[in-house]
């Protein structure tokens, strides 16, 4: 599971799923943010814009060469002899955008990788993702990939209408209600803790089984 963000020694402290690998890759340095960042972030406002013309622009660029990324990640363990279907990719903040991203525009992996797990973020560019879709050759129905979207009720980074804003997008791009997993925590801000390992986990043993 190719885990976008630095929060692996959580998951592994946890022991949690010891059949599966778990890849918790970096960030590559990004000059505009001055530091590791998967793309130059735009501020999240708790309220709708009254002008979204003078909105500062999403970095589209950025998001793409990040996906770009997570693609050769998974294309490392496709030639393991990993099949897609036993992958699934997830991502805590930044990490969580640039995974719901590439679950939706991957060219080579959208709807098919086991599943995609957001964490504590939001989707980028969601007024073009049927419009990403389209350039990278994908059908207009996102299908039933199972997904886990998580969120802190405190969170003061991520407002909920973020959380609001990617359930009714992915519904709106044709994902299955039965295949969406959404959890909300009482007095949790922008960070993990063990209530989302249990959750998270328990969706992994079921979309991602141990063989036998």
């Amino acid at each position: 599971m190719p885990e976008v963000e630095n929060i692996g020694d959580q998951f592994q402290a946890a022991n949690k799923l010891p059949y599966m690998q778990w890849i918790f890759p970096n960030a590559l340095e990004n000059r505009d943010a001055m530091q590791r960042a998967w793309y130059t972030p735009t501020p999240l406002s708790p309220f709708p814009s009254q002008r979204p013309e003078l909105d500062d622009p999403e970095d589209e660029d950025g998001l793409k060469q990040s996906v770009e990324y997570i693609e050769s990640l998974i294309d490392d363990l496709v030639d393991r002899d990993i099949p897609p279907n036993r992958i699934v990719i997830g991502g805590f903040s930044q990490g969580c955008a640039v995974t719901l991203l590439a679950g939706l525009m991957s060219s080579r992996f959208a709807g098919k990788v086991a599943g995609v797990a957001g964490l504590m973020g939001y989707l980028p560019l969601a007024d073009k993702i049927q419009r990403l879709r389209s350039e990278a050759g994908l059908a207009e129905s996102v299908g039933d990939v199972p997904t886990f979207l998580a969120r802190g009720k405190k969170d003061m980074l991520v407002p909920r209408r973020y959380l609001t804003i990617a359930q009714q997008k992915l519904i709106e791009l044709g994902l299955k209600d039965t295949a969406l997993e959404v959890h909300e925590y009482d007095g949790l801000g922008h960070t993990i803790h063990a209530p989302v390992i249990r959750d998270l986990c328990a969706w992994l043993e079921k979309i991602v089984p141990g063989l036998e």
